[in-house]
């Protein structure tokens, strides 16, 4: 589990072009789920193209204080969750 948003960063920035799911808090008891690819990864945020069959819009970004704070999880097809 990474610990620091310097990890998080790294290891995101080595998964760029992968697919994988978002599964953020929306309130309480209340979470969204969303399939993209990890299109791009910037100092202070990363941006995820969102499938266009299950959701209203094309991007979304998160911030990797998110990840750290855990109101986000992020799920790759083939590693299990950051």
């Amino acid at each position: 589990m990474p610990i620091t948003i310097a990890s998080i960063k790294a290891k995101l920035d080595a998964r760029v072009g992968d697919k994988l799911l978002v599964v953020a808090q929306a309130g309480r008891k209340k979470v969204t789920k969303r399939h993209g690819v990890l299109s791009e990864t910037y100092p202070a945020v990363f941006v995820v193209d969102l499938n266009q069959d299950e959701n209203s819009f094309e991007r979304v970004s998160y911030s990797y204080t998110d990840v750290l704070t855990k109101n986000i999880e992020i799920d790759f097809e083939d590693d299990p969750i950051i």
